[in-house]
C-alpha cells in the first residue's frame, strides 16, 4: 500500500502484520502440549492381577502353541517366541523380526488355529509391550490370547 508523504511523494508501507504468526505459534504450542501428554500416558504400568481366578486354560492335546514371551532386563524389555530369544538394536526392528518368527511358526497352522499366547512380565510398561502387540498384528495370527499368572506358588525357583 503506498502513502504520500508531505512532499507528495508515494513511499510503501513497511508494516507487517503478525498476527497470523501468533496464531500459527500458539497452534504449534497447544499441538505439542497435547502430543507431550499422550506420550507420558504410554509409560503407565499395566497391573496384572495376583488371584485371577476366572482364568482358564483351553489347549487341546498335542495342539502347537505359539507363545510371545516378553520379560524385563535391565531398563530394556527381552522379547522371545518360544524358546527363541529376538534381538534388535532399535524396537521398529524388533517388530518386525517378531512377526517373521510368528509367521514361520503359524504358517503350518489353518487360518482358524491361528493363535498367539502373549505373555508379559509384570514389570513391563505398556510403552515397551507395545512393540510385541504391533508384532502379532504385522503377522498373520488370526487371535490372541493374554496369559495370567494363575498360581504363585506354582512358579518353578
Amino acid at each position: 500500500m503506498y502513502l504520500k508523504n508531505r512532499k507528495g511523494f508515494r513511499e510503501s508501507s513497511s508494516s507487517f502484520n503478525v498476527t497470523p504468526i501468533i496464531d500459527i505459534v500458539f497452534l504449534l504450542i497447544i499441538f505439542f502440549l497435547v502430543v507431550c501428554q499422550f506420550i507420558e500416558a504410554e509409560n503407565f504400568p499395566v497391573n496384572v492381577p495376583e488371584d485371577c481366578e476366572f482364568a482358564i486354560s483351553d489347549d487341546e492335546p498335542g495342539s502347537q502353541v505359539t507363545t510371545l514371551t516378553v520379560i524385563k532386563s535391565g531398563e530394556k524389555a527381552d522379547f522371545a517366541v518360544g524358546s527363541e530369544k529376538i534381538t534388535a538394536d532399535t524396537y521398529p526392528e524388533v517388530v518386525h523380526k517378531l512377526a517373521e518368527v510368528i509367521d514361520e511358526r503359524l504358517r503350518p497352522l489353518p487360518p482358524d488355529r491361528r493363535i498367539v499366547t502373549l505373555r508379559i512380565d509384570k514389570d513391563i510398561c505398556f510403552d515397551q509391550a507395545q512393540y510385541a502387540l504391533a508384532a502379532v498384528a504385522e503377522s498373520i495370527a488370526a487371535d490372541i490370547k493374554i496369559a495370567a499368572l494363575k498360581d504363585k506358588t506354582a512358579q518353578s525357583p
